[in-house]
């Protein structure tokens, strides 16, 4: 551990010394910003905007929950870190949802159906149980904790990817960038809090597997419908299935989409025992992306 960082609950390093886990206001303009954000590539740009689809109804469960859990938490240190997440996930959520009007649908997409179908998944399929036991309603929200530490796990790893990703060398528009980048960080910075909680919780080697199993069913189920929503919705390209496996994998080859491989990598690496969130991404190039995000630096002004 150097001087310049802090260790946080469970032995964690959250931020650099002297800055709390906390919402930052941010200011979008999506006046400019085109359908195909990265120029000449329609698919790698569809596949990243499926992102405003999904994460806010996510992310308002992760602050629902997390509020659920709140009465419970005894230790000062990790119920600040815990407010923290919820003032960056609630600014997330906002902040996709506006991308949502003011960009897709401005461009003519037709969000609503798949909208819908994402808040019966989290407002429905996911919400807290209404059972007459306060011990079965105790475990729901456990079990519910340990999802959200599950989903965290590969918000990191897209945190690390918008960060040291090959946008910069294509021409693409700086506020869809700058969105991702600004999300991905503070992803990377509150990375370890959600799995934190859920130890302190109900800590377990299987809680964590059985979470994580339960997590990617409904990931890939989400993703795989975002995506083929999100290219039907776009009249300009081919809805061939595998030529858009095709172009998936050959912006993976470019950098400017994830690489199947190292998602792969990255999620058996979370069924380690030792398995720590601190290990993926950088908490210092984190924090130094978000003193210089646009967005930020304009809400400040």
């Amino acid at each position: 551990m150097t001087s310049q960082t802090k260790p946080a609950v469970g032995g964690h390093i959250y931020e650099p010394a002297g800055v709390e886990i906390h919402a930052r206001n941010v200011e979008f303009d999506w006046s400019q910003t085109p359908l195909h954000w990265i120029r000449g590539e329609p698919v790698a740009s569809d596949v990243v905007s499926i992102l405003h689809l999904i994460l806010p109804e996510g992310e308002r469960w992760f602050c629902e929950v997390f509020n659920e859990a709140l009465p419970y938490v005894k230790d000062e240190d990790l119920a600040r870190a815990m407010r923290g997440f919820i003032g960056q996930e609630a600014m997330h959520a906002e902040s996709h949802d506006k991308a949502v009007t003011q960009f897709l649908e401005a461009r003519g997409v037709d969000t609503a159906p798949i909208l819908r179908q994402f808040e019966y998944l989290f407002r429905r399929l996911l919400a807290p149980r209404t059972q007459r036991f306060a011990r079965t309603r105790y475990n729901d929200m456990v079990q519910r904790l340990w999802l959200i530490a599950a989903v965290e796990h590969y918000t990191a790893i897209l945190g690390d990817f918008v960060l040291n990703c090959s946008w910069d060398d294509y021409d693409v528009d700086p506020t869809m960038a700058d969105i991702c980048r600004w999300h991905g960080a503070e992803e990377i910075e509150h990375r370890c809090v959600a799995h934190d909680v859920a130890n302190y919780f109900h800590p377990g080697y299987l809680n964590r597997c059985r979470a994580m199993m339960v997590a990617l069913v409904y990931l890939v189920l989400m993703i795989h419908r975002a995506i083929g929503f999100m290219c039907r919705s776009d009249d300009t390209i081919s809805h061939s299935y595998f030529w858009l496996w095709r172009q998936y994998l050959r912006g993976s080859r470019r950098n400017i989409l994830p690489q199947l491989r190292q998602v792969l990598k990255y999620t058996v690496v979370y069924f380690k025992p030792s398995f720590d969130p601190a290990s993926i991404g950088s908490t210092a190039q984190a924090v130094a992306y978000l003193a210089t995000s646009p967005a930020a630096r304009r809400a400040r002004r």
